[in-house]
C-alpha cells in the first residue's frame, strides 16, 4: 500500500477493524517513512459473474445495478444506510451462494425479492410488480395476498 502523502510503498497495520456487515475489513495504516497515518477499506466483491438478461444478452455483475433498484424500491420508506448496506451484502452472499459464474436476471431477482419481503413490504411489491411485470390487477392482487397483505389482512414492516 503506497502512502497517499509521500508516496513510499511501505506502510503498517495499526489496526483492523470488521464492519458491523462482516462483508469487509477497515484497517488503519502508518507510512514507515513519514508517519502518516489514513484507513484503508477491504470488501469482498463479486467477481466474474454473468447476468444472462432476458433477451440472452450477458453482462457483467454490477453491485451498483442492484443497489440502484433496491433504493428505487425503497424511496419514501423509512431505512437506515446500515440496514441498506447490510440488505446489499444479504443479497450478495446469496448470489455467491448459488455457486456459479452465470446467472440469470430471474435468479437475480428472486434473491432481491427474497430479501425484500422480510426486510420492506412496501418496497417488496415495488420491486415486484417491475420485476414481474404484472399484467392485471389480479396477478398483483395474488401477490399482495400471498404476502398477507389483502383487504381484511393489514400487516406492515
Amino acid at each position: 500500500m503506497f502512502c497517499p502523502v509521500c508516496n513510499h510503498e511501505e506502510t503498517k497495520v495499526i489496526d483492523s477493524r470488521l464492519y458491523p456487515e462482516g462483508d469487509g475489513v477497515r484497517r488503519r495504516r502508518e507510512c514507515v517513512s513519514c508517519n502518516y497515518r489514513f484507513s484503508t477499506s477491504e470488501a469482498v466483491e463479486l467477481l466474474d459473474i454473468t447476468v444472462i438478461k432476458r433477451n440472452g444478452r450477458r453482462e457483467p455483475y454490477d453491485r451498483a445495478k442492484i443497489e440502484r433498484g433496491l433504493r428505487h424500491s425503497l424511496e419514501k420508506r423509512p431505512f437506515t444506510e446500515s440496514s441498506f448496506r447490510s440488505l446489499s451484502s444479504a443479497i450478495e452472499r446469496d448470489i455467491q451462494r448459488l455457486k456459479t459464474s452465470e446467472v440469470t436476471s430471474m435468479q437475480l431477482g428472486d434473491v432481491v425479492m427474497e430479501r425484500l419481503r422480510t426486510f420492506d413490504n412496501v418496497a417488496f411489491i415495488r420491486f415486484a410488480s417491475v420485476y414481474r411485470q404484472f399484467e392485471d390487477v389480479a396477478s398483483f392482487s395474488k401477490e399482495l395476498e400471498a404476502l398477507g397483505l389483502s383487504k381484511g389482512n393489514k400487516r406492515t414492516r
